[in-house]
């Protein structure tokens, strides 16, 4: 299982690449599959990203981050079903 610093060194290069695309490697199970949300208040510049694995559904969390410009961030407004469609229940990486 990749450590949380392993998975905050991959948000860094997946969050600069931004609104761009990454073909950057799981830091857990190599494949190319990993995933980036942002959610916040509308027209904020700040909210939460979920990153995770597709394939091995590993990931993180983190709290008060900087959407980066050109990003389209869900609502943190919306009901819970619509802000959380598409992201699975991953496994926090410790």
């Amino acid at each position: 299982m990749a450590t949380f610093e392993q998975w905050l060194d991959a948000y860094d290069v997946a969050y600069r690449a931004q609104p761009g695309a990454t073909d950057l490697p799981c830091p857990n199970c190599e494949h190319r599959t990993l995933r980036l949300v942002f959610t916040g208040p509308p027209e904020s510049t700040y909210g939460y990203a979920s990153f995770w694995c597709d394939t091995c559904l590993e990931g993180i969390h983190i709290s008060r981050v900087p959407i980066p410009e050109g990003v389209v961030a869900r609502s943190s407004d919306d009901p819970a079903e619509k802000r959380s469609c598409g992201i699975p229940n991953y496994r926090l990486a410790t």
